[in-house]
C-alpha cells in the first residue's frame, strides 16, 4: 500500500532528471576502462605481434636463432611456412617460422 504512494511521488527539487546525460555518465566508467585496457594491454600485444612477425619475414639463411622450446640453431633452408635449423653437425630438423622465439646477435659466442 505504501509502496505505490512511494513511486508515485513527484521527484524531489534539484533532482537530476534521466535522460541522454544520466545514460552517458552511466556507461562513461566502462568506457574508461576499456580505453584503459586498450593502451595497457590490447596495443602492446598487437606491437610485439606485428614486430614478431617482422622479424619472421626477415629470417635468411645462416641466421642463429632460439626455438620456443629453447633449442639453439643455425637456419639452413628457409621456406614460406617452415625452415630447415641445424642444430649439430649433420642434425637437421624441420619446424614452422611461428615457433621461432629470437634471432641471436652475430656477436653472441656459443
Amino acid at each position: 500500500m505504501f509502496s505505490s504512494l512511494a513511486w508515485a511521488a513527484p521527484a524531489a527539487p534539484g533532482a537530476p532528471a534521466g535522460g541522454p546525460g544520466s545514460m552517458f555518465s552511466s556507461f562513461l566508467p566502462l568506457i574508461l576502462i576499456f580505453v584503459i585496457f586498450y593502451f595497457l594491454l590490447i596495443r602492446p600485444q598487437q606491437k610485439k605481434a606485428k614486430e614478431h612477425r617482422q622479424m619472421l619475414e626477415a629470417i635468411k639463411k645462416g641466421d642463429k636463432v632460439i626455438t620456443q622450446g629453447g633449442i639453439y640453431g643455425v637456419v639452413d633452408q628457409v621456406d614460406q611456412h617452415t625452415l630447415m635449423l641445424k642444430i649439430a653437425e649433420n642434425v637437421k630438423v624441420k619446424i614452422g617460422k611461428a615457433y621461432i622465439a629470437a634471432v641471436r646477435p652475430e656477436k653472441e659466442t656459443e
